[in-house]
């Protein structure tokens, strides 16, 4: 069984490579529909699993000068305790109980029908933020907003391992719609490696860590992650990201449903 699980983070490693859409929003549901692991232990091994693949992508960002720091301690400043709290909250739920199963099934269905539409409108809603960019109410409050924002993501990521990659990326091309399109990526990827690490470093303390799942995966994920990127120059990206996003629609349903 461990080959399928490289084979699957190959398959999803290229995927991420090619679109650029976080690993979580594919990994954590294939891994609790198709290879039946418990949701908790799916979400916290994911969460690892994002964090190592995400700090390589950080690394080349940062060193090409494609990460706005301020704006990711902004969001690190709502998240990152936001993803404390979760944990300590989801440490007094019985992990392996139907409840809890429910519980982080239901919130990952979510978190994938809201990353679907991410995806689907993010031209739509960067067209709506530039025509207010200069908006007194815009401006003035946009700070406050992104750690607001910065929270919501930390509740999400930490429940479901879902939402730093393609809906952080759609928070920031709204409140900062006249920053360049890589510099948001560059910042949403750096933000993602430290709440991921600490979401999933929390679960690993609650018992909710696969060690051996998450070396598998990495075995073949990295790999994966680097053909995609090089690949994505020749897909284009109107053809890749409708599909994907279909994927997430149908998958998030079933879960919700599940």
């Amino acid at each position: 069984m461990e080959w399928m699980y490289t084979l699957s983070g190959f398959v999803v490693g290229a995927i991420v490579g090619l679109t650029g859409v976080g690993g979580g929003s594919l990994m954590t549901p294939l891994l609790v529909l198709l290879f039946g692991v418990h949701p908790a232990t799916a979400v916290g091994t994911d969460l690892l699993y994002a964090a190592v693949t995400k700090a390589g992508g950080t690394v080349v960002h940062a060193r090409k000068g494609h990460v706005d720091w301020q704006v990711t301690r902004l969001l690190a400043i709502g998240s990152l305790p936001a993803a404390a709290l979760t944990i300590w909250a989801l440490s007094y739920l019985p992990r392996q109980s139907a409840a809890t199963s429910q519980l982080i099934s239901v919130s990952l269905g979510v978190a994938l029908l809201l990353t679907a539409a991410a995806i689907i409108f993010r031209q739509q809603l960067q067209h709506q933020a530039l025509a207010h960019a200069d908006d007194a109410a815009h401006t003035q409050f946009r700070a406050p907003v992104t750690i607001a924002c910065g929270v919501l993501l930390g509740v999400l990521v930490t429940v479901s391992s879902v939402g730093a990659g393609a809906l952080g990326a759609a928070i920031l091309f709204y409140l900062y719609p006249r920053l360049p399109a890589i510099r948001i990526v560059g910042s949403d990827v750096a933000h993602a490696v430290p709440l991921t690490l600490v979401a999933g470093l929390g679960h690993w303390l609650i018992g909710s860590v696969d060690w051996s799942l998450l070396g598998s995966l990495l075995l073949g994920s990295l790999p994966g992650i680097w053909l995609g990127s090089h690949a994505s120059a020749r897909v284009p990206d109107r053809i890749l990201r409708p599909i994907l996003a279909g994927m997430l629609l149908l998958i998030g349903g079933k879960l919700i449903a599940h």
